[in-house]
């Protein structure tokens, strides 16, 4: 997947994540046509990038 830019996406954390105070926290953000998803402790390093088809798969996996 050719890089994709989330400079303005709104990133979203599970409220199943707690408190937030130890840190280890996924990000997931939308854009057009990809899914980024990024660590909370390092939102300054680039995200991984999903096709949404891939994502979609993945959160309907059994």
């Amino acid at each position: 997947m050719s890089t994709v830019d989330f400079t303005d996406a709104a990133w979203r954390k599970s409220t199943r994540s707690g408190n937030g105070t130890n840190g280890d926290c996924v990000e997931v953000a939308l854009s057009t046509d990809a899914v980024g998803v990024r660590d909370s402790k390092n939102s300054t390093a680039n995200p991984l990038a999903f096709s949404r088809e891939a994502w979609r798969t993945f959160l309907t996996r059994p």
